[in-house]
């Protein structure tokens, strides 16, 4: 008796324009062919099903679903995923792609950018390479490495280290770890906030990174108003720039 072929977990990305009151013209942002996967899918894993729901019907208006988005199959990552991260391998993400296993071709969907990056997801595709399932990234937007790209900064050793503590000596001492690691070694350092704390991250930087140290912004990657700034401690706290710091934003700092 012959077995079905097994389906593909596609890594779908989406814009980085989540949660802004202005979106980006999504053939702007998004590649023609990963649109046109994006739109034959009927199934998805995804952190929120109602901002994949809006993706899905912003696909729709550019490329025609196969299946409508009410009759789309959306699974949400377990709260506790998002949380506490789904990276140490304490999740299992199997039961999930399940209709994989049945030839199936399954999304793996995030917020915004690209899923398992910064996001949930890595218990996914970590599940979908134990059951043999053949995973395919797509191309599309990813902040970290946009925003790295426009630091000016070392963009052949770097690390991403997620969030800074929210209390003030948390975060200074944090701030101070990162400057040492990037002044020793070289390696940038990028890190993210949620928006409405974007501007307390940066006020804190200013006044502690040494005045050598170089800082760089960018704010709103992909939109019209997407602002990137790259100079040295001293020039922020000199300058003072104005930024959409309202926006979502990737701070890197180094040398």
């Amino acid at each position: 008796m012959s077995h079905p072929a097994k389906g593909k977990l596609y890594l779908v990305p989406a814009p980085l324009d989540f949660g802004c009151a202005a979106l980006a013209p999504l053939q702007d942002v998004m590649p023609l062919g990963t649109l046109h996967i994006a739109a034959k899918l009927s199934m998805w894993i995804c952190e929120n099903a109602k901002s994949t729901r809006a993706y899905l019907k912003r696909v729709n208006e550019f490329e025609p679903l196969a299946t409508p988005v009410q009759a789309q199959q959306i699974q949400e990552l377990p709260r506790e995923v998002h949380k506490k991260g789904d990276h140490a391998g304490q999740f299992d993400a199997r039961p999930l792609l399940a209709a994989a296993l049945q030839g199936i071709d399954i999304g793996l969907v995030s917020e915004a950018g690209m899923p398992a990056i910064a996001d949930p997801g890595s218990s996914v595709v970590r599940a979908a390479h134990d059951l043999g399932l053949q995973v395919v990234a797509l191309t599309g937007p990813m902040s970290l490495m946009l925003a790295l790209a426009a630091s000016g900064l070392n963009g052949q050793n770097f690390a991403f280290v997620g969030y800074l503590p929210q209390d003030a000596g948390g975060r200074a001492q944090r701030i101070r770890e990162l400057e040492a690691l990037a002044l020793k070694t070289g390696q940038t350092q990028i890190f993210i906030e949620t928006p409405y704390r974007n501007t307390a991250l940066l006020q804190a930087l200013v006044q502690t990174l040494n005045g050598n140290t170089r800082l760089a912004l960018s704010c709103g990657l992909t939109l019209d108003n997407c602002v990137s700034r790259s100079a040295p401690a001293s020039h922020w706290k000199r300058d003072k720039p104005v930024l959409p710091l309202d926006l979502p934003t990737v701070f890197c700092l180094g040398r």
